[in-house]
Parts: structure tokens; C-alpha cells; sequence
């Protein structure tokens, strides 16, 4: 009879640990903000015209710059309390308070373009032949309705509707689908 215990134990230790590997695959694969309990990192936007970035998660860290643009995409890279440490798409980082955040997404065209003049097509559908609506220049922000997948994204600029290229958009990640 103590031989059988000590197999079952043994065999419940094993299912144990297997059930322990996956919780912590599982965890990795869906990582959460430990405060909003929403996925870090994620895309959100400023919503006001005038937002401090602080070198910490607190009014008395330093402001180290100050956004000017309602709308412009962020990422959440870790939060704390009341408290969310963004990155811009110039790579620049530091602290936001939460309410200060949207979770409306937008995106800014191609904003490591440095090519004088470059413009990207907003098409009317979501193909390479479509018709051109609108030529944006890089760092124009655009509302964001879906990325169904296929490298496109249908988005909204200036009152006009129509699908950009997923590879050319800052403020969606990498074949992510939004619906």
C-alpha cells in the first residue's frame, strides 16, 4: 500500500508541475497589467492637447517632456497604481497618469520616413489597385476601426474613410487584428 501512495503522489507532483508550466506559458502568452488588468504591452492614445511625461510614477518625478497632441498613439509598457510608463514612436519613454490615457487607437503614418516629399496612399479598399483617396505624409495620426488581417487597416482621417498598409503604420503591432 506505501508503494502505491508514493506512485500516486509521485504522479500527482508530475501532473502538478505540468499544470504549473502551463499556467506560466499561459501567463506569458496573455501578459496583463498587474493594476488595469489589460493587456502590456497595448496601443492608447493621449487624450489631451497637453500630457507631462515624468521620469517616474509620481507628480513629484520631474517632467521630462510634454506631449502637445490629443490623439497621438502611445504604448503602455508597465503600469503602476494610477500610473502608466509609455513609449512614443520616436522610442521616447516615461510615466502618464491613467486618466490622461484613451483607449481609442490611433496610429501616426509612417513616422520613421525621412524621405522629403514621401506620401503614403489611403485607399478605398484594402488592395495595392484601389483607388487613392488621399497621399498622407508621414506622422499624420489616423483613427483606427479594424486591421481584419492581410496587412491592411481601415482607418479615418480628416473625415475620410479608407485602408492603409498595416507595415506602414505606427500604433498597431505586427499582423495584429482588431475588429
Amino acid at each position: 500500500m506505501a508503494a502505491s501512495m508514493r506512485s500516486g503522489l509521485a504522479g500527482l507532483a508530475v501532473m502538478a508541475g505540468l499544470a504549473l508550466a502551463s499556467a506560466g506559458a499561459f501567463a506569458q502568452e496573455l501578459a496583463t497589467g498587474q493594476v488595469s488588468g489589460l493587456p502590456v504591452p497595448r496601443y492608447v492614445s493621449l487624450k489631451s492637447d497637453r500630457v507631462n511625461l515624468r521620469e517616474g510614477p509620481s507628480k513629484e518625478h520631474r517632467t521630462s517632456w510634454v506631449f502637445q497632441r490629443a490623439g497621438l498613439p502611445v504604448e503602455v509598457t508597465a503600469e503602476f497604481e494610477t500610473w502608466r510608463r509609455v513609449r512614443d514612436a520616436d522610442g521616447t519613454e516615461g510615466w502618464v497618469l491613467h486618466s490622461l490615457l484613451s483607449g481609442r487607437r490611433t496610429v501616426l503614418v509612417a513616422p520613421w520616413s525621412k524621405v522629403k516629399g514621401e506620401t503614403f496612399a489611403l485607399r478605398e479598399s484594402a488592395s495595392d489597385n484601389a483607388t487613392i483617396l488621399a497621399s498622407l505624409e508621414p506622422g499624420v495620426i489616423a483613427n483606427v476601426h479594424s486591421c481584419p488581417g492581410g496587412g491592411w487597416c481601415n482607418v479615418t482621417v480628416n473625415k475620410i474613410n479608407g485602408y492603409l498598409r498595416q507595415d506602414r503604420l505606427w500604433g498597431v503591432y505586427p499582423n495584429e487584428k482588431l475588429n
